[in-house]
């Protein structure tokens, strides 16, 4: 196994706060994406029934991505030691999302603020798998406060947490796991059984990070206003079960309790009406600023879960 040090997530922090997600980069979520469209129809043609192809389709490029990423360390280090801690440092960067996440959100908050509903729909439809045509200014907004808080979990904390425990190899498996559920892992009538594997695994993976990540939101908020950080404790955990997700509630009811509004309700997701439950529904709807202010609170957790996690692994190794 390749061991990660504490400074290369801290280094991959940085980067990812620096350079967001450079456009002139290959980015590895990008081939991962090729990998799915290639094999699907393979695994699809060759074994049977749909569920069973499922799952060996994602437990093949799952397993797939981590030997890759091994090897490439491997070798990096084979070449020498510090262009092997570069790579990791590079892999583990495109790992993490939140400041991209952060500059597509705000950007659907600048055109609120201009009063462009049209364009900030336009915006949102971009980060978000519902549809945004006919949403109204707090529908906008409810949508970006709610990807924003989910994918705190998804883009940061999950990759964050598998890194801890399997170096950048398991993290990157971890981004494979979460392309594939967002590639297919839907209900619907090409995916209700040849993409459940992959949702379930994704559900598996998110599970842990999840939770944990309603005490980092609520540490967070702690610095602004200890009574919403108490708020975001309470409202994350009494609340987070009512999603329809087993892991998005949760920190989705972090950041209503952190920021006071009110997230969730009924929405039309590929065509389809789905029927979910208000979060915070004690708290007024979301206003345009809700949007800059969820990605503050993102943004600062992201900082103290990359603080914690070097402590955590700086303690261990030097005990070790």
């Amino acid at each position: 196994m390749i061991e990660i040090q504490w400074y290369i997530i801290g280094a991959a922090f940085i980067l990812d706060f620096v350079l967001g997600d450079p456009e002139r980069l290959p980015h590895p979520v990008i081939y991962m994406g090729k990998a799915i469209d290639f094999f699907e129809g393979r695994f699809r043609r060759y074994f049977k029934p749909l569920l069973v192809s499922g799952f060996l389709f994602a437990a093949f490029l799952i397993l797939s991505t981590w030997l890759v990423a091994f090897v490439t360390l491997k070798l990096s280090f084979y070449i020498h030691p510090f262009f092997g801690n570069f790579v990791q440092v590079v892999l583990l960067f495109f790992c993490f999302s939140s400041a991209s996440l952060e500059k597509a959100a705000m950007s659907v908050f600048y055109s609120l603020k201009e009063k462009n509903l049209e364009e900030a729909r336009k915006k949102v439809s971009y980060i978000v798998g519902r549809n945004t045509k006919t949403l109204d200014q707090k529908g906008v907004t409810r949508a970006s406060v709610e990807t924003v808080a989910e994918n705190f979990v998804d883009g940061f904390l999950s990759p964050l947490f598998f890194a801890m425990i399997g170096g950048v190899p398991l993290a990157l498996a971890y981004k494979m796991v979460n392309t594939l559920d967002s590639m297919i892992g839907y209900k619907n009538d090409v995916y209700i059984l040849f993409g459940r594997p992959a949702a379930r695994i994704d559900d598996v993976a998110n599970f842990i990070p999840a939770r944990i990540s309603v005490f980092i939101i609520s540490l967070s908020m702690a610095f602004f206003s200890f009574e919403k950080a108490i708020s975001a404790l309470k409202i994350g955990f009494s609340q987070g079960s009512l999603h329809k997700s087993p892991n998005a509630g949760y920190p989705e009811a972090a950041f209503a309790g952190a920021l006071k509004i009110r997230l969730g309700g009924p929405n039309i997701y590929h065509g389809q009406m789905v029927e979910k439950p208000y979060i915070g529904k004690e708290f007024k709807d979301p206003e345009k600023e809700s949007i800059k202010q969820a990605c503050d609170l993102m943004m600062f957790g992201s900082f103290w879960a990359t603080l914690i996690s070097c402590f955590i692994l700086f303690v261990f190794q030097v005990k070790t």
